[in-house]
């Protein structure tokens, strides 16, 4: 649905950007495509119109600025209107120097509340904090089942008692053991709608627990359903945010409405690039890499390392989406396959090469190739696909090195989308 959001709004930017002239009539076409995007990703339609009124009333009576043409700022009150309808600031979760912060799971049936708790358990023991997650589900069969599961993966102790009915007795029995963490999630039951059960047992927990953080999961396909949801959450308990991206236990970021409108409008989100890297990759290491990545002065162990740190930061899609002017390339095929497996066999290949081979991939020939290839127990095909995938990276990475990104969007066919 986000995806189709994007190309639609992304396409009414281009026209944008393609104007000869901006008139009220352009202006009026312009916002009827932005209404259509918007109520096809079945936003609430007050708020669509909403929306589009103050994106008109900008659009006809403000003047750009001396340093931005009509059209650039038009698409400039696009983007703000777009941010502002989603909150405009970010609301980050500052996780205080009490033992323990409690961050509490709210949400029905199905919504991704277990997944969403391990999530957010990496996300903090990864930035430094002992997490611990406290199972209160007692209606769902297996819940426990699959929190300690999740808490093996990731290696984060887990705690509940699956005989135990009453949520209230299960938080009470582990309380000493809270003391020891720097946070706590508490993962509560859902029911197949919001009904006066779950709303009586949400409050009894919420006052027993006393949270300093309430966090609704609501699944990404419940569309206008998700305003009267919300609401009634919030009246029992007061709830904040995060967003996931996927249902990966790393596909998790804090929700920021200036980089999520960014990636949707192909102008990038910087922030959040920034986050992931630091997660993947040590500062000394990106800073060498980054300069031997731009000279396109690498080999085969530099191109593997580049990869494995590209790999831990997530899909490659997704990372270009967040690169400013990048956000519009659709990679080739093989780019995006250069993952997961892919990369364990060509660890094999590298294995079964010369030191002066991996220095120096250009001397593969024939003979050579046949020789790794059968030291490998591979094709020799595959070693071909692999000084493709060089030979590519390293133009992609000396025309990044250069500056000029419409040279890397020619050679992807794809187009620049506009500056900002």
């Amino acid at each position: 649905m986000l995806g189709n959001l994007g190309d639609s709004l992304k396409s009414t930017l281009k026209k944008i950007a393609g104007s000869i002239f901006i008139d009220e009539k352009l202006i009026d076409e312009i916002v009827r495509e932005i209404q259509r995007a918007l109520l096809q990703a079945d936003v609430n339609v007050k708020l669509v119109f909403e929306l589009s009124k103050n994106i008109k009333k900008r659009a006809l009576d403000e003047k750009a600025p001396k340093n931005l043409d009509q059209r650039e700022y038009i698409i400039n009150v696009v983007y703000e209107e777009l941010v502002k309808f989603l909150g405009e600031n970010r609301k980050e979760i500052k996780i205080e120097k009490k033992k323990p912060f409690k961050i509490m799971l709210l949400g029905l049936f199905g919504s991704g509340k277990t997944t969403t708790s391990a999530k957010l358990a990496k996300y903090y023991s990864k930035r430094g904090y002992k997490v611990g997650i406290l199972g209160l589900d007692v209606w769902r069969a297996a819940a426990l089942k699959q929190l300690k599961q999740l808490g093996e993966k990731i290696n984060i102790n887990v705690y509940g008692n699956e005989k135990e009915k009453n949520p209230i007795k299960i938080y009470k029995e582990f309380e000493k053991e809270y003391k020891d963490y720097d946070l706590l999630i508490i993962d509560t039951a859902g029911r197949d709608a919001l009904n006066d059960e779950l709303i009586k047992e949400i409050d009894s927990i919420n006052k027993m627990v006393n949270p300093d953080e309430v966090l609704l999961v609501i699944s990404a396909d419940i569309g206008q359903a998700a305003q009267s949801q919300a609401q009634k959450f919030h009246e029992t308990c007061k709830v904040t945010g995060f967003i996931g991206m996927g249902e990966k236990i790393d596909d998790l970021e804090e929700f920021n409405p200036k980089g999520f409108v960014g990636r949707m409008l192909g102008m990038g989100d910087l922030e959040a690039l920034l986050e992931k890297a630091k997660e993947a990759i040590n500062e000394e290491d990106a800073k060498d890499m980054g300069k031997k990545m731009l000279k396109g002065d690498f080999n085969f162990l530099d191109l593997y390392d580049q990869l494995q740190m590209m790999n831990k930061m997530g899909p490659l899609d997704k990372i270009f989406d967040m690169i400013p002017g990048l956000g519009g390339v659709k990679l080739p095929k093989e780019a995006l396959q250069v993952q997961g497996d892919k990369l364990k066999a060509w660890k094999y290949l590298f294995q079964s090469m010369t030191k002066e081979e991996l220095e120096d991939p250009e001397i593969l020939t024939g003979d050579r190739i046949n020789r790794i290839a059968k030291g490998a127990g591979r094709n020799a095909s595959d070693i071909r696909e692999l000084l493709k995938q060089y030979r590519m990276s390293k133009k992609m990475m000396k025309t990044m090195g250069s500056g000029n990104p419409e040279k890397l969007m020619k050679k992807f066919k794809g187009k620049m989308p506009m500056k900002f």
